[in-house]
């Protein structure tokens, strides 16, 4: 049984998938939001076989709900009632923030890294590493790891 993670967003939505025993989460695919969403998500659900679904509940500063939380609100209601699959929040505060952060946890980029950021940035993968985070999250708190 996988799970599928989303970072949702107005634009594009970051999709992440968990491996078979729930334990880690890999970044999967960009999925635009637009008027095939659920078909292209479905495809997903079907192909990876995913059984629940977790999304990123967008909080402020704060740790309270932003104004894109009602949008993401709608997003889930329309997720359940499509797939008939649990669909559980996972609070994603900086989740994006910590997809941009380079791998070797240095903040200085080469011209030539920050060239392949921007494009990375731009294509969106940036969203479906958030995707990923939110995953791990959820999967961590499941397996007692937080």
């Amino acid at each position: 049984m996988k799970i599928l993670g989303i970072d949702y967003g107005t634009k594009r939505i970051g999709v992440a998938i968990s491996d078979e025993n729930n334990r880690l989460a890999f970044p999967k695919e960009i999925v635009p939001s637009d008027i095939n969403t659920f078909k292209t998500l479905g495809e997903v659900i079907e192909r990876e076989k995913i059984m629940e679904i977790v999304v990123g509940e967008s909080v402020d500063f704060s740790g309270k709900l932003n104004a894109l939380s009602a949008r993401i609100d709608v997003f889930i209601l329309e997720l359940k009632e499509k797939f008939k699959l649990p669909v559980h929040k996972q609070k994603e505060f900086l989740t994006s923030v910590e997809a941009r952060r380079p791998k070797d946890g240095k903040a200085e980029l080469s011209r030539s890294q920050a060239h392949s950021k921007v494009k990375a940035i731009k294509r969106g993968r940036v969203d479906a590493k958030a995707a990923a985070f939110i995953l791990q999250r959820y999967l961590d708190r499941l397996n007692g790891k937080q």
